[in-house]
């Protein structure tokens, strides 16, 4: 049978302190050495090709290491623009850093649950409208957290625009646009035997498992 779940064409970048609360929250660091002020520019991150897990498969978690999840936004590349949106489920060793996010915590194999589909940029209002929109998540069935895309920091207007500046984005790579924290900073763990949901209107949810990883 063939594999109808979409999946990345190019490479997938995320994007850290873009959401309003946590923003906040980091603000006294910001001007703290060795950086001694609050980034001009969109922080990114890249989430390499060995992190790609499909909707409906298990993610292993890395013995003795506490794993976060967070519910966030992509905007897929077309050849003229952005051509869609997908739900994922973006997985982390945690972590404290966010100007610098060690690719040990972020790209370990299995560490981005993608959505089982890539939905028409028109038929979500547009740029603009995925302001509307309100990511759920849901581990084992109970609710955990709802990120409101309104609270951007930098909207997927300007976030494109921003990160123009001084990258070029090609077909098929995908901008996240981040993950909120919870109110305390921190984001919701993750452990064996945990089934992970993240949902949105005009979306088809994404769901994963976690499982011990199993060493050869």
């Amino acid at each position: 049978m063939m594999n109808t779940h979409w999946m990345p064409e190019g490479t997938v970048y995320g994007t850290l302190l873009n959401f309003q609360r946590e923003h906040a929250l980091w603000a006294p660091r910001m001007n703290e050495a060795p950086y001694k002020a609050p980034p001009s520019a969109p922080v990114l991150y890249i989430k390499t090709a060995n992190t790609f897990t499909a909707a409906g498969h298990g993610i292993a978690l890395p013995a003795g290491k506490p794993v976060v999840v967070a519910a966030t936004l992509g905007l897929v590349m077309g050849d003229t623009g952005v051509a869609g949106a997908v739900l994922f489920n973006d997985v982390a060793i945690a972590h404290d850093s966010y100007y610098r996010p060690p690719v040990k915590f972020q790209c370990v194999d299995g560490f981005l649950g993608v959505g089982p589909e890539c939905v028409p940029l028109q038929r979500l209002g547009g740029l603009v409208g995925l302001s509307d929109l309100h990511l759920e998540l849901r581990i084992n069935g109970v609710h955990r957290q709802t990120t409101a895309l309104a609270e951007l920091v930098r909207d997927a207007t300007t976030l494109l625009a921003d990160v123009g500046e001084f990258m070029s984005l090609r077909t098929g790579d995908v901008l996240m646009l981040g993950s909120d924290c919870l109110p305390d900073g921190t984001r919701p763990l993750v452990h064996a035997g945990d089934t992970v949901e993240i949902s949105a209107t005009g979306f088809k949810p994404v769901v994963h498992s976690f499982q011990a990883e199993v060493k050869a």
